[in-house]
């Protein structure tokens, strides 16, 4: 039986992190966040919100990110303004929330971040996701070699799930279903595992 850990999902009110939500408090105390609902509220792109975020949660085990804004919309209209949205969101939010975080996690906890396949196949209209993941699996391997106390990192890369048919029409791919998701996620968070990018399937 492994101990009951203490884990932060950010992003705790959107389809991944609702489901993952309750698929780990069967066992382990979870803290939802949102940018509205939820146990807490933070605003990612803010590392004033995320201060505070970690003095109201205190000390955890393990924190799990799914949120991570960006910029839909054809190339044509894309200006720095727009490309910013993923940038100061998906990218920065996450790494802010490890920036900080690190300070604040148990020893041997572990932080999971979330990138996703636009990384490496892109599809029209979403070229400002393709460069936020890209750009977060490269920290994760970086942070991966510094973090300190047995901490942990890793990215979980899906496709489009199953849950957000919304999305369909822009991949071509099978999608991942909500239970391939939740073990690529408890790879990460109960695995030994760090500076990995997990894809599930």
């Amino acid at each position: 039986m492994k101990a009951k850990k203490k884990i932060i999902i950010v992003g705790a009110t959107g389809t991944m992190g609702k489901y993952l939500a309750g698929a780990f408090e069967r066992e382990h105390e979870v803290i939802r966040v949102g940018t509205k609902g939820g146990d807490f509220q933070v605003d990612i792109t803010s590392t004033e919100s995320i201060e505070s975020l970690f003095k109201k949660t205190g000390s955890f085990d393990a924190l799990i990110c799914t949120a991570g804004p960006t910029y839909v919309g054809p190339w044509k209209n894309m200006t720095d303004k727009e490309f910013r949205k993923g940038l100061e969101g998906k990218l920065m939010g996450q790494i802010n929330l490890v920036l900080i975080g690190q300070h604040h996690i148990n020893p041997k906890g572990s932080f999971t971040l979330i990138t996703g396949a636009l990384t490496h196949e892109p599809v029209m209209n979403f070229a400002n996701a393709s460069a936020a993941n890209g750009a977060v699996e490269a920290f994760v391997r970086a942070a991966a070699i510094e973090l300190e106390n047995g901490v942990r990192i890793n990215a979980v890369s899906p496709t489009v799930i199953e849950n957000s048919p919304q999305y369909f029409p822009f991949f071509q791919d099978i999608p991942v279903t909500m239970k391939q998701l939740e073990y690529g996620f408890r790879k990460s968070v109960f695995g030994a595992n760090t500076g990995q990018v997990i894809t599930p399937h």
